[in-house]
């Protein structure tokens, strides 16, 4: 059993995007689908699709996104706050990433959405994934 959904996501799309493929399946939770959706509104991947399996579970395929020269969108994809180490910032501490280059996700008490975001909303939560 995986501990980490989120974690085994974004290496998933990291392995699927150094390999150059189109589509990449990940296990789903809707904690990942709300990290996908920062993602599609960020424009880091083209889409994702969730698709019910016959045995009552779920999967995502999720289509990568590459630039004109057939180089992935994505640089570089980390997971910050991890089962065993958790790593919350209040609204003030949660700023720009990479000069505003980067893109920081956090998980609030008003959902799952992108460190600007919360920034101008004003609230604080847990870090879990920065992208760039």
């Amino acid at each position: 059993m995986m501990n980490d959904l989120i974690a085994d996501a974004i290496t998933r799309i990291r392995n699927a995007s150094m390999r150059k493929l189109d589509v990449t399946t990940l296990v789903h939770s809707n904690t990942v689908v709300a990290v996908l959706d920062v993602l599609v509104k960020k424009e880091y991947i083209e889409s994702y699709n969730v698709e019910e399996l016959d045995n009552n579970k779920k999967t995502v395929k999720v289509v990568l996104k590459y630039d004109d020269n057939d180089n992935g969108v994505i640089n570089e994809v980390k997971r910050i706050s991890k089962p065993g180490r958790r790593v919350y910032k209040n609204a003030s501490e949660i700023k720009s990433f990479k000069n505003g280059y980067g893109t920081i996700i956090v998980s609030t008490n008003k959902g799952v959405m992108a460190n600007e975001e919360a920034h101008k909303q004003n609230v604080g939560g847990e870090l879990l994934v920065s992208i760039w």
